[in-house]
């Protein structure tokens, strides 16, 4: 079996970035690995996913209720895990995943009242690692920032890029939402809360996060080891 850890964290926050240095540092020490990205936006398995973010349900993300999304994400990831990484995960490869299964965690949970938080978590992991028989992580990387910054990344990556943003970067009462989400997974199931942000209103540098997030990988390999 292969490792598989997962970053994740609000749009704009750097996973992207991160899950790339992390894949370069571990293969300069000659760690087998894969960088997979989630959802695969190239591919028809993300087809539901596609419509969703784009609106083709309706703008507000409420529109479609935490369960009905979350099987759209889901659906993308066994499609992709079946046809694509199992074989060199099952062949011992680290696998590092820009966002899992954790989106869900995130950005759906966000639509339930608190008092449903637990029920939805426990119905989330039952039905992709139990029922879908996805793998479960084994380390959680969760790059906070809060949703102002995050909002202006992704408002500034967009005018820079000229990418279209989707109906979650488009909805600030979402991102609060789904911050507030974030960190009650993060504490409940035990993710490592990455803060990019010192002040609060800007990142600090890349290099500094990413020596943070190596030393957890770190730990992980070595725990492994013995």
């Amino acid at each position: 079996m292969g490792i598989l850890i997962a970053l994740d964290g609000l749009d704009g926050s750097g996973k992207e970035t991160q899950t790339r240095l992390l894949e370069q540092a571990l293969k300069a020490q000659g760690i087998p690995c894969r960088n997979i990205s989630f959802p695969t936006y190239d591919d028809q398995m993300s087809a539901a996913v596609k419509l969703y973010l784009s609106g083709a349900f309706g703008n507000d993300p409420n529109a479609v209720n935490g369960y009905a999304a979350s099987s759209f994400f889901a659906t993308d990831r066994y499609c992709s895990y079946m046809l694509d990484w199992k074989q060199d995960y099952d062949a011992g490869t680290v696998i590092l995943a820009n966002r899992y299964t954790t989106a869900n965690a995130v950005h759906q949970l966000s639509k339930l009242p608190e008092s449903e938080y637990d029920g939805f978590l426990d119905w989330l992991f039952d039905f992709e690692f139990g029922k879908l028989g996805l793998p479960a992580p084994d380390l959680v990387l969760y790059l906070c920032v809060p949703p102002a910054v995050s909002e202006s990344l992704v408002m500034s990556r967009s005018a820079e890029t000229g990418r279209a943003t989707d109906i979650h970067e488009n909805n600030k009462q979402h991102l609060r939402d789904s911050y507030r989400a974030a960190l009650y997974s993060a504490d409940k199931l035990g993710w490592a809360k990455i803060d990019c942000s010192a002040d609060g209103k800007t990142l600090r540098s890349r290099e500094d996060i990413h020596a943070e997030i190596f030393s957890h990988v770190g730990n992980l390999l070595q725990t492994i080891k013995k």
